[in-house]
């Protein structure tokens, strides 16, 4: 996509394709926004609500978050509560945590579902940093997916003759600048997260 201008009586093609990175932008978000919720949901040994908030249950034939079903409380630093409003919801919560990726034993006293932190071994600590990496390295992989699509629109527009040539250089420095810096803000998560892993 182009749009002709008149310099001097010489038609100009003007690029689109920052338009392009532009409609994008929320994919890219997306994937930071992916890598920073899947690493607050691998836990450190004390306990926050973010670790259980986002689990997905099926209530009533829907998918919902717990956080959508339920109080979520830290009474102690080891200890998560969760109180549904509806008493029903008590066994899929309980469920869905049982088949999560934390690891713990939850226990209901008929009002509400228990979960006690255990402290983490050396074992638990790198078990869950490889997790980490592993979604981390998930995220970049959507981004480096992102821009190949949009490059490969701005080569399609070059080969169509309704972008320039170096349109595709533009667009791959511009894309580059990007990247750069959502590597730099997940390279800070993962050291922050893993930092907490091993201080925990």
């Amino acid at each position: 996509m182009f749009e002709s201008l008149s310099r001097d009586g010489i038609l100009v093609a003007v690029s689109m394709y920052k338009d392009h990175i532009a409609q994008r932008r929320k994919d890219f978000d997306a994937a930071v926004s992916f890598a920073q919720s899947e690493a607050s949901a691998i836990r450190t040994g004390r306990a926050h609500s973010s670790l259980v908030e986002d689990i997905s249950v099926e209530y009533l034939g829907s998918k919902l978050r717990i956080k959508e079903l339920a109080t979520i409380m830290v009474p102690e630093p080891r200890v998560i509560m969760i109180q549904p409003w509806d008493k029903q919801a008590l066994p899929v919560i309980e469920k869905a945590i049982k088949d999560s990726s934390l690891g713990l034993n939850p226990a209901t006293d008929g009002h509400a579902v228990r979960l006690t932190l255990p402290p983490l071994t050396e074992e638990r600590r790198k078990e869950f940093i490889k997790l980490l990496r592993q979604k981390i390295e998930e995220a970049r992989i959507r981004v480096r997916q992102i821009r190949e699509d949009i490059i490969k629109k701005v080569q399609a527009e070059v080969r169509a003759k309704t972008a320039r040539d170096d349109e595709v250089f533009r667009a791959k420095e511009d894309l580059q600048k990007i990247i750069d810096d959502i590597n730099k803000e997940l390279d800070d998560l993962t050291k922050k997260k893993e930092q907490e892993l091993m201080s925990a």
